[in-house]
């Protein structure tokens, strides 16, 4: 069955409460143009840069104001609600990058976490390092909703095609990728690898990104986008400032980009095998 899907896009602060405002102020956008599944961004808690900062006002998932914010809202405006990810204390020390599926009832269908640290060292002088403080999940799901079977990432994860392969092949037809993508990252590869999970997997691909310049000091691309099967791009944000965008998600367009090009069937194991170039006095064998 077909249904009508919204990618929310955001400029998180420093300040989960005020975060879970706007969130919420956002949401009911969305419905308000008949989405009933909607995604917020990832880490759509809190974006701050200052560890000592951040771990002053995380909590557990119990205590956490976006979890609470985001099963209140799928119960009063009857959605399945995708908290793309937020900041959840650890009893370890450490913080889980994780996200939450709400279904109409206020109940967690589903949880992850992200599985690839963005630990990277860019041109323009930045450095990450996810790993510091951030625990990596180890669990790919895919879930059964009663509108489309849904998978689950979150933004650096795009940039790891087996993921979304291994996903696909049990059945995917959505995906989904929550991102806060840096502006020099996006600008380069960001609707290339959401357009490239689609088309090679033939499933739908809804990311909802942060977006500007944020309290912390951070910049992201923005550009949250939904796309179908064969790549098109149905929707599709600006670079900054919050936006709300929706589109009509229908997964028998799946099985018909699956019949036009087979090749989740046409898939075959094969063997990897390094071998010598070119050697003194001639050539390898």
């Amino acid at each position: 069955m077909s249904f009508k899907a919204a990618a929310v896009q955001m400029c998180s602060g420093v300040d989960p409460v005020k975060n879970a405002a706007a969130m919420a102020r956002l949401v009911r956008e969305a419905v308000a143009q008949g989405a009933t599944y909607v995604q917020t961004p990832e880490m759509t808690g809190m974006l701050q840069r200052d560890r000592a900062a951040a771990r002053a006002v995380l909590a557990d998932e119990a205590h956490d104001i976006i979890v609470k914010t985001g099963s209140e809202l799928a119960v009063e405006l009857g959605i399945h609600m995708h908290v793309g990810s937020t900041a959840i204390a650890l009893a370890d020390g450490k913080i889980a990058n994780r996200g939450f599926l709400f279904g109409p009832d206020g109940r967690i269908l589903n949880r992850y976490d992200k599985i690839h640290m963005f630990d990277v060292d860019l041109d323009n002088g930045e450095s990450w390092r996810e790993s510091a403080a951030y625990t990596a999940g180890s669990e790919a799901r895919v879930l059964s909703l009663p509108f489309a079977e849904m998978g689950f990432a979150i933004c650096y994860d795009v940039r790891f095609p087996a993921l979304f392969r291994a996903q696909a092949m049990a059945g995917a037809e959505v995906m989904t990728v929550p991102a806060a993508f840096t502006k020099q990252t996006g600008e380069a590869h960001w609707e290339i690898l959401l357009r490239a999970r689609a088309i090679e997997n033939g499933v739908f691909v809804i990311a909802a990104a942060q977006a500007g310049w944020h309290e912390d000091g951070r910049e992201t691309f923005g550009h949250s986008m939904i796309i179908d099967p064969w790549g098109t791009v149905l929707a599709s944000a600006g670079a900054s400032g919050e936006a709300v965008i929706v589109s009509e998600i229908d997964p028998a367009a799946v099985k018909a980009a699956h019949d036009k090009i087979p090749n989740l069937r046409n898939g075959r194991e094969f063997s990897v095998e390094k071998i010598a170039g070119a050697v003194a006095g001639g050539v390898a064998a």
